[in-house]
């Protein structure tokens, strides 16, 4: 297709979409050498308080709209790149270009998470195309290799490091010895965890991220609400000791399994050993350990988040859209579901399980939680006391057990906790070997 240049549509002027608004600027040359023809920004929309930010002003009066309307009846608009974030209006704005014969990039994972699928059939309705490389992982690859380099392969197993302000808090946890509120207060102050941090430290943005890849991985639909998930507010410094002492590092892992025809899907802090790759992973960064019957096991690692790994992602998107027009391609299918698939329950699930528990200093303890562990087919691995308070004639109690189904866990962990002899159960952690 012989076209002078590529419009491109903008909708949002944030931290990440400022940032791909240079890109286009700055970059203007070589990215139009790789397409073939310009890419020019047609349109940016704001909201009515970002009209005085200077980014704004600098852009132009002709540029720059608070209306929706006008943005979407700008005629030279190709593509629409969604940087708002959120699910509403987002969803709106995705499926309105979608249905205008627009091309949409976007970064939008809660979006692309709960709607994905239906926003593929619209695109393919209107024979455009939807990317969001950025929507996982920040500017680390992963979304592509995921549709075109893994599909030779069976997946059986993504294991993921997918929040990096919940990955730095755990660090300066196990390596600085603090507890998870001074951990949370350092991640504030440096800025790579928001004023409320909710999403990130309930593990809510990692199961977004987990869905879109364990659908794409294992081509059937996975939404957040399939994927269990747990937060690391419950960790202390005590859990990182005696991790540290068993040979095991603590993270927050996205985990996502294949079994014939079901899927698991879970969120939640895991121990893993200490001489594993994850557990290398260290401050912001994200790691996705990918499991397939040709390639064995892959780890992809690298920023996954910020406005220049972003941004970078969001640029491949559009050139690869860009290319696309200019080639003549309509938009390709890129997630292909497959009917059938049920997702397990977390009840059903089975690992191992590390238990801190503060019980009373005095005979027989041990043999009255062996027996109600022992009801529910509960193996113990190893018992260890630690720290005797002998004032208060107890001691702590760290209980590792052999792979044990997650429903006989929390059973057992109702029944223990109403022992006279079980003062509280502290914590409980799954573990991945």
């Amino acid at each position: 297709m012989n076209k002078g240049s590529i419009g491109i549509g903008l909708m949002g002027l944030g931290v990440i979409s400022g940032q791909v608004a240079r890109v286009l600027k700055d970059k203007s040359e070589a990215l139009a050498q790789q397409v073939g023809c310009p890419l020019i920004l047609r349109k940016v929309k704001v909201l009515p308080a970002d009209l005085s930010r200077p980014q704004v002003v600098a852009l132009g009066s002709q540029l720059v709209t608070t209306d929706t309307d006008e943005f979407f009846n700008e005629p030279g608009i190709d593509i629409v790149v969604e940087a708002i974030g959120g699910e509403h209006p987002a969803l709106q704005y995705l499926e309105r270009a979608l249905s205008s014969g627009r091309h949409v990039v976007t970064a939008n994972k809660e979006v692309i998470s709960k709607h994905g699928a239906e926003l593929i059939a619209l695109a393919q309705q209107n024979k455009v195309g939807l990317h969001y490389e950025a929507s996982v992982g920040g500017g680390i690859p992963l979304i592509a290799p995921f549709q075109r380099d893994l599909v030779a392969n069976e997946l059986t197993g993504i294991y993921a490091i997918l929040n990096g302000t919940t990955n730095y808090i755990l660090t300066r946890m196990a390596k600085e010895g603090v507890d998870f509120g001074a951990a949370l207060g350092q991640a504030q102050k440096l800025g790579y965890a928001e004023a409320n941090p909710r999403d990130d430290i309930e593990g809510i943005d990692a199961t977004y991220k987990l869905a879109i890849l364990a659908s794409l991985a294992f081509h059937s639909q996975v939404r957040p609400e399939d994927v269990y998930h747990e937060g690391i507010s419950r960790l202390s410094s005590h859990d990182f000791r005696y991790a540290r002492e068993l040979g095991f590092a603590i993270k927050l892992l996205a985990i996502a399994k294949q079994y014939d025809n079901s899927i698991e899907a879970r969120v939640h802090p895991v121990f893993i050993p200490e001489d594993s790759l994850l557990a290398k992973v260290d401050g912001v960064y994200n790691a996705i350990l990918v499991e397939g019957d040709l390639i064995g096991r892959v780890l992809f690692f690298g920023q996954g988040a910020g406005p220049l790994p972003t941004s970078s992602a969001v640029i491949a998107d559009i050139v690869s859209v860009a290319q696309d027009i200019v080639h003549g391609v309509g938009g390709r299918e890129r997630w292909k579901l497959q009917p059938g698939k049920i997702i397990k329950p977390m009840s059903d699930i089975e690992t191992r399980y590390y238990f801190r528990m503060n019980v009373a200093d005095r005979y027989g303890v041990l043999a009255q939680i062996t027996r109600v562990l022992g009801e529910h087919k509960i193996s113990i691995a190893s018992v260890i006391q630690k720290e005797t308070d002998t004032s208060a004639k107890t001691a702590e109690l760290i209980i590792m057990t052999h792979p044990s189904r997650e429903k006989e866990v929390q059973q057992a962990l109702k029944e223990m906790v109403q022992l006279e002899v079980v003062k509280r159960i502290d914590n409980f952690v799954r573990v991945e070997v």
